[in-house]
């Protein structure tokens, strides 16, 4: 019984925390072997002549903070910064967007009690009806969802070799620095794959 009660709980635990992680999508390109890969720098897309337009969203501040979180996790592992001879070129980008939302909130009856009268005890007997599930009241609101991409390029051709990216809901007006790091892990997990 002991073991039984142990063993639901680890359970519980597991499903708790596996469904509350990020979820990040990659796509990679087959003829590039990633297991060779183990040097990286950071190219800078706003120099590019190839890049068309200016990014529109640059922030330094947090531009700076997913370097620097993404350089932690891609260094543990196992990976290094190297400038003169990199094996890949790293970009990232971020882009908020405006959606909407579609919420479905349920309708409940109220719960009530009627009385009858029982002739035979000579008393007045309640009896309850609980609530049930009337319907559903549909709403759609406002929400700002953002989508941290980070791509990785072939020095030798400027090739997308691949590219690892996250979406979730934003609150607030900035991105926090809980979220960068909870999505640049999401992303480089995916990476570990290979």
């Amino acid at each position: 019984m002991k073991f039984l009660s142990s063993f639901t709980g680890l359970l519980l635990a597991f499903l708790l925390f596996t469904g509350c992680a990020q979820r990040a999508y990659h796509q990679h390109d087959d003829s590039f072997d990633l297991t060779s890969v183990s040097t990286y720098a950071w190219a800078d897309a706003d120099d590019d002549k190839n890049y068309e337009t200016k990014r529109n969203n640059v922030n330094s501040i947090r531009d700076t903070k997913i370097k620097r979180t993404i350089d932690k996790y891609l260094q543990a592992h196992g990976w290094k910064l190297n400038n003169a001879n990199p094996d890949v070129f790293l970009v990232f980008d971020v882009v908020v967007d405006q959606s909407q939302q579609n919420v479905n909130v349920p309708v409940y009856s109220q719960p009530m009690t009627r009385w009858y009268y029982n002739p035979a005890t000579r008393r007045w007997v309640p009896i309850f009806y609980p609530s049930n599930l009337v319907g559903f009241n549909s709403a759609t609101r406002q929400v700002r969802e953002g989508t941290l991409t980070l791509s990785m390029m072939n020095p030798v051709n400027d090739k997308a070799i691949w590219q690892g990216w996250t979406t979730s809901e934003i609150y607030g007006k900035k991105i926090s620095d809980e979220k960068i790091d909870r999505d640049v892990k999401a992303i480089i997990k995916e990476l570990k794959k290979y």
